[in-house]
């Protein structure tokens, strides 16, 4: 758990795509552990963890496809947040050695929409609570929770660290007790505890929406870590990130299956946290809510954040982009004015369709996660030339045929093992009674795929450009920063 010798200077981050010099770099590495506890541990992951009930399934093999989707999901976006440290970037610039300077902008665009998918609904939800709790207009409140969250995430990176660290403290005092709660007056349905009533559609559509959902927080890690000194250890950066990111899950998960098969048709996320809050006693359901709404400002703010970092990456892939903190604004401002008209016109139905949302964002992620990964530990095992990934014309190339065909191949051989409720079930999951097991199809076949093509990559010479290049990547980011 180490710390920089130099403290950060206060006020707004300034930063965005930009390499952080080793002057800038501090923090504790234990923040990475309340920051993806609460990430996680927001109502926004109760949906997550419906589906197996909401798809007949039981109680018992619910709770336990939650705890190996969360195990399995998460193991892989933990992994993400040593390359942070390491290369002191956000994560998703990190794209364009595998894919290209260009060809980056594939994964970009996909992560784009998935920051403005779930501030939708994050911000929906926040309101939702604000509304039964304090009254007024739901639009008001979307309006209320953006403008908060776009506060935040100007800030930036220390302060969503802190609020995170508070907001863990204050959820462990308030959902302890409605977890206990929750636990001793609910009564569930006949047969909830049943082992022996296993069905594989229900388990497997549950278990792929937890692990979409735990892999999809991959294009966020390096974001929160990358201003972590590189020194510290790779094993000790996995563990803080993947035990806060799975804890929190697994527990918001839990409790939304445990709500759900106690309210069963009737259920409502709001409602029945607000009704089940008040067995405890009278009006802890409002207390509920109201940390709850807290909770999903905050996570909104996170999404801003990527958002920001991904859309001025995309720029930049067309214009090179000097990171200044009107950069930042601009880009916070459009990307929290999307999510907001998303927010003001969505409609109950998409907020009914959120799960096939989660499964849309898996497909997309897998084998970009794979390819990510692969290249990272295997390939060229941390050994990037940094100064390279801003320049359009050097060695990782415009367009990165390696990534993008590992990318389009991986993400193929899945769309027959397909299965998003209603919209489209693919011939093999049919064949397998509707269970979905894309996951395990375009892991494998995207990162095998990926070091087969990169074999003949001459690694050693990106090494010693990057030791070349330390130097002027030093001396370029202090040019770089505002006064």
């Amino acid at each position: 758990m180490s710390t920089s010798a130099e403290p950060r200077v206060s006020g707004l981050e300034v930063r965005s795509i930009d390499y952080v010099p080793l002057d800038e770099r501090h923090g504790k590495l234990w923040h990475l552990g309340p920051l993806w506890f609460m990430s996680n541990a927001q109502i926004a992951t109760l949906a997550v963890g419906l589906i197996s009930i909401t798809g007949g399934g039981n109680l018992i093999w619910s709770l336990l496809a939650i705890v190996a989707g969360t195990v399995i999901g998460t193991f892989f976006m933990a992994f993400h947040s040593a390359q942070g440290p390491q290369l002191g970037l956000p994560q998703m610039i990190q794209s364009r050695p595998q894919f290209g300077y260009l060809g980056a902008l594939l994964v970009w665009l996909f992560a784009y929409v998935q920051y403005a998918g779930f501030n939708v609904f994050n911000s929906v939800l926040a309101a939702d609570s604000l509304h039964t709790t304090l009254h007024g207009s739901v639009k008001l409140w979307v309006v209320v929770v953006t403008v908060v969250a776009l506060v935040i995430a100007l800030v930036g990176y220390d302060i969503i660290h802190k609020a995170e660290r508070i907001l863990t403290y204050t959820f462990l005092v308030v959902f302890g007790i409605f977890t206990v709660g929750v636990l001793v007056t609910l009564h569930y349905p006949a047969g909830s505890f049943d082992l022996g009533a296993f069905k594989w559609t229900p388990f497997l559509a549950q278990f792929g929406v937890v692990a979409g959902y735990q892999i999809s927080w991959a294009i966020y890690v390096s974001d929160y870590s990358r201003y972590l000194p590189p020194d510290v250890t790779v094993r000790k950066t996995f563990y803080w990130t993947y035990f806060g990111s799975a804890l929190g899950g697994i527990w918001l998960m839990v409790l939304g299956t445990l709500l759900a098969a106690w309210a069963g048709k009737d259920f409502d996320t709001i409602k029945s946290i607000d009704a089940a809050g008040d067995k405890v006693f009278s009006g802890f359901g409002a207390i509920v809510l109201l940390f709850a709404s807290l909770g999903l400002v905050s996570v909104t703010a996170l999404n801003m954040y990527g958002g920001s970092l991904t859309l001025i990456s995309g720029i930049d892939s067309f214009k090179r982009v000097r990171p200044t903190l009107a950069v930042r604004l601009l880009t916070l401002a459009l990307t929290a004015a999307l999510s907001l008209v998303g927010a003001l016109a969505a409609t109950a139905n998409f907020l009914a369709n959120f799960n096939n949302f989660l499964l849309l964002v898996l497909y997309l992620f897998i084998p970009w996660t794979a390819v990510n990964l692969m290249d990272y530990y295997v390939v060229r095992r941390g050994h990037y030339a940094i100064a390279e990934i801003f320049n359009p014309r050097g060695i990782y190339g415009r367009w990165g045929w390696h990534g993008i065909i590992a990318y389009v191949v991986g993400f193929a051989v899945m769309i027959p093992f397909f299965s998003v409720g209603t919209l489209y079930v693919g011939p093999a999951a049919k064949a397998l009674g509707g269970a979905d097991i894309s996951l395990f199809i375009g892991l494998p076949v995207s990162a095998l795929l990926y070091w087969w093509l990169t074999r003949s990559l001459d690694v050693a010479a990106e090494t010693r450009l990057a030791l070349a290049e330390a130097a002027e990547l030093e001396r370029a980011a202090h040019e770089h920063r505002e006064p």
